[in-house]
C-alpha cells in the first residue's frame, strides 16, 4: 500500500533525508521518499502492518524533528 501524507513545520532539507532513511529501516517499509521543498512524505508498505508502522514512522520523525506534524 502506498500512501501520501502532508508534513508541518519540516525545517530542513537535512532532517528530511534523516527521516527518509530512518523509515526505510522499519520491518514492513518497501520504499519511503520525503520531501522538503514539496513537505510531503510517500510510503510504501505491507497493507496488513501498514497502521503498526505508521505509529513506528510517527516516533522516528519525532525523533529526528520534534516539531515537524503527519497531517492524516
Amino acid at each position: 500500500m502506498k500512501k501520501k501524507f502532508k508534513l508541518e513545520d519540516l525545517d530542513c532539507a537535512n532532517c528530511a533525508a534523516k527521516m527518509e532513511n530512518a523509515i526505510k529501516k522499519i520491518n514492513g517499509v518497501n520504499d519511503a521518499n520525503v520531501s522538503f521543498l514539496a513537505q510531503k512524505m510517500t510510503i510504501d508498505a505491507e497493507d496488513d502492518q501498514f497502521e503498526d508502522i505508521m505509529k513506528e514512522v510517527v516516533a522516528v520523525c519525532a525523533k529526528v524533528e520534534p516539531d515537524c506534524k503527519i497531517l492524516f
